[in-house]
């Protein structure tokens, strides 16, 4: 029984309104800095409400931040990342709920375990790998006395290297795995009577079934992925060919290091180039990613 009060149904709106206000309120100021020009922005107070050269500071800050390219490795990077933990999660939690094997929560459990050992903390042995993807294997060849030499895989500045070493998702397995445990085990004994193997279950059931918890994962990802700056900026030093858009916007802020003043108001619209395709998949994708995370279809 929900009891519907006037009193905290309008404390509850005036809430959600002041924190919209207060969500917004950074939003609006670097947009303001962003239209206004370079003695404008830099004035005590700076102004509140939007300038003439919104257009103009945008133009500039796309030239000077080379955001044709840079964008585009982010969009790359961000949706190769995606793909491979939406794969990886739903290939991991399947193998966990649908195959009786010994170990297999002790396998779930030291998944999820990762969750405490973000990527800063595993930063220099992740490096180490990705500067030679191989050598784990060849220590172990020669722990054995193989005599094989393999050859040497460097990821460093390159597409893999930005991608492949951030696949791996605890959170996305863990997603599924609640999501499989919600599937009534008739539709997989249906599918087993229909001939339907593991693959084609997979492929033809389960996966359909969770359309909404894929785009809820695909929001996070995407956005978590698209938002990287420390590993991007280890192992890229090609930057012009492999920088990402979070890397570009350091460079448009010289500071005193370059002896020139900080360009706040191109700085301020380079923010909003960045920002613009996350805003843009989380709208797109705001319906479904409601759905995955708070309904439970079956």
């Amino acid at each position: 029984m929900i009891e519907r009060t006037p009193l905290l149904d309008l404390f509850t709106h005036l809430l959600l309104l002041a924190s919209f206000v207060a969500l917004l309120i950074p939003f609006w100021i670097v947009f303001v800095a962003a239209s206004h020009d370079f003695h404008t922005v830099n004035q005590v107070p700076m102004p509140l409400w939007p300038g003439d050269s919104f257009f103009e500071n945008m133009a500039v800050a796309w030239e000077r931040g080379n955001f044709g390219r840079v964008m585009l490795n982010s969009l790359i990077v961000a949706g190769g990342v995606t793909l491979g933990k939406i794969v990886l999660a739903a290939l991991s939690a399947f193998s966990i709920v649908y195959f009786k094997y010994r170990l297999r929560m002790v396998m779930f459990w030291l998944i999820f375990i990762t969750l405490m050992l973000p990527l800063e903390v595993r930063i220099v042995p992740t490096y180490a790998v990705a500067a030679d993807a191989l050598r784990p294997f060849q220590s172990m060849i020669d722990l054995f006395g193989i005599g094989i030499n393999l050859p040497e895989w460097n990821l460093l500045n390159s597409y893999s290297g930005l991608i492949l070493p951030l696949v791996a998702t605890a959170t996305g397995t863990f997603l599924y795995r609640q999501f499989f445990l919600t599937v009534p085990d008739e539709l997989a004994e249906a599918a087993k009577m229909d001939g339907a193997g593991a693959v084609r279950f997979f492929l033809e059931v389960l996966l359909p079934l969770s359309r909404t918890n894929m785009a809820a994962l695909a929001t996070i990802m995407f956005v978590w992925s698209w938002n990287q700056y420390l590993w991007p900026l280890l192992v890229v030093t090609d930057h012009q060919n492999f920088a990402t858009a979070t890397m570009q916007l350091q460079k448009l802020i010289p500071g005193p290091l370059f002896g020139e003043p900080p360009v706040w108001n191109i700085a301020m619209a380079a923010n909003l180039i960045v920002l613009a395709p996350p805003v843009l998949v989380t709208i797109l994708l705001q319906r479904w990613f409601v759905r995955g995370l708070m309904v439970t279809e079956k």
